[in-house]
């Protein structure tokens, strides 16, 4: 249905798109129930009930240096609303000069996720949302210490108690900062509004690139709609130096065939989030369309699904066009 609404909206030609926000979603404890347009009700683990109160101790974390070494480093920082929840570096800064090991991903929709980061390492968002607190590289504070911190402060105290009945804990930590991520969603774009029936919500260019995304480039077999991630991992050919990739998912496997294989991030509010990619190697979508186009690079794991697309350039940045619909 939605493709024959497509095909005949664009041969109709005369609609015209509202002018897309620059600013981020905002996260909401309302969408771990009533999830924006587009987007199904998210999934939540076994014996979990959010409460407004863990969430708003969640973002009161997120944004606090308390949890760093020095105090210079929070949540925010890597994870920048601005950036949609990415950030602007390649490599994001962290405490005594370091420099994360990866691109920051975006922290859209990761509720709908199941592993996290990059190379799929961290087990679920509860686990995730603690990593960097004792990564040397992030924020270089062990979490005992954390947790020690946090019960130094009467502000924290009152929170833990409001939220869980409980002094601060790595439990009640993990599962506040991870009710606060599970509200940093993504939906209701004009590509949401142009499926439920309004054919003005996105322009012919756009229209035009839906269908390049979903024909010809193939591009859905791993941005799966409606979150645009299949929540897998494929090689794409970035990081390859020499025709050798990195490592990527089969450092956590150990098994060779997942080499280089890093996992599909979610494609919504991307116009938000560059650089692209684990290693934040491309710097614009139109760089990231080009390196598709092309087939990405040759390694000898590439994943089969990538096949060179000679795009011509109107094709090119009509398939932008739809990118930022998202």
């Amino acid at each position: 249905m939605a493709r024959i609404l497509l095909s005949v909206s664009f041969l109709l030609g005369t609609a015209v798109a509202q002018a897309a926000t620059t600013e981020p979603p905002v996260p909401s404890f309302a969408f771990l129930s009533t999830p924006p347009i587009g987007l199904p009700v998210m999934p939540m683990p076994a014996a979990y009930k959010p409460t407004e109160a863990m969430f708003d101790l969640g973002k009161k974390l997120f944004h606090d240096g308390i949890l760093s070494k020095d105090r210079s480093v929070t949540c925010a920082s890597c994870h920048m609303a601005k950036n949609g929840f990415a950030h602007p570096d390649a490599l994001p800064p962290g405490v005594d000069g370091q420099r994360a090991l990866r691109h920051a991903p975006s922290l859209f929709n990761r509720g709908y996720g199941t592993l996290q980061r990059w190379d799929g390492s961290s087990p679920s968002l509860e686990a995730f949302v603690l990593e960097p607190i004792s990564d040397p590289r992030e924020m270089g504070l062990r979490l005992n210490d954390a947790i020690d911190r946090l019960r130094q402060s009467k502000d924290y105290q009152k929170a833990f108690a409001a939220a869980f009945s409980e002094k601060p804990n790595p439990e009640a930590l993990s599962r506040s900062l991870a009710t606060f991520v599970r509200g940093i969603v993504s939906g209701t774009a004009p590509y949401d509004r142009f499926l439920r029936g309004e054919v003005d919500a996105m322009t012919p260019q756009q229209r035009h690139g839906q269908w390049i995304f979903e024909s010809k480039g193939g591009c859905w077999k791993c941005h799966t709609p409606p979150l645009f991630t299949d929540e897998r991992f494929h090689n794409t050919g970035i990081g390859v130096a020499e025709g050798k990739p990195e490592a990527g998912r089969a450092d956590i496997t150990k098994d060779v065939a997942d080499t280089g294989k890093w996992k599909t991030p979610t494609l919504r509010s991307i116009r938000l989030t560059a650089p692209y990619m684990h290693d934040g190697s491309l710097r614009t979508l139109e760089d990231v369309v080009k390196f598709y186009g092309r087939g990405g690079n040759a390694n000898p794991h590439l994943d089969r699904k990538l096949k060179k697309l000679d795009l011509t350039e109107e094709n090119q940045s009509a398939l932008v066009a739809f990118l930022r619909s998202l």
